[in-house]
């Protein structure tokens, strides 16, 4: 069996550089290496995964007795379209998301790739299960 993961765009608002490279890559290595499948990039797959980015924002978490923010928020969420060429009842079109938190007083530059990476792998975990678990 064969699948297509196609490139998954950003389309949120907040755009992050390396954040659909990163999305992507871990999604294509998670599900050929926990499955039987190969990545193919023709439409004759037997499974089309195709998706986009639709949010990508840092928000208050949490504030302290003074009203100072003590925690901040990164939500990312995906947009995810999954075909299954030998069954149409497991299609699905379905948005993710996850969200880690980092203290408030942390430069958010400084914890943005490690916390794209922790969200990029509850994501694609997700998206896996969803598509494949009932294998």
């Amino acid at each position: 069996p064969s699948t297509k993961i196609h490139f998954i765009e950003n389309n949120a608002q907040t755009v992050a550089p390396s954040l659909s490279a990163t999305f992507t890559e871990k999604l294509r290595q998670h599900i050929t290496s926990l499955s039987s499948l190969t990545q193919v990039n023709n439409d004759k797959a037997d499974y089309d995964i195709s998706g986009a980015i639709t949010n990508y924002n840092v928000t208050v978490a949490s504030i302290t007795g003074t009203e100072t923010s003590a925690r901040n928020r990164l939500t990312i969420g995906v947009n995810i379209v999954f075909e299954n060429r030998s069954d149409e009842k497991k299609n699905f079109t379905k948005t993710f998301s996850r969200f880690a938190d980092f203290n408030a007083n942390q430069n958010f530059q400084t914890v943005e790739t490690a916390l794209i990476e922790e969200i990029a792998d509850q994501l694609k975990d997700d998206i896996f299960n969803q598509a494949f678990v009932n294998w």
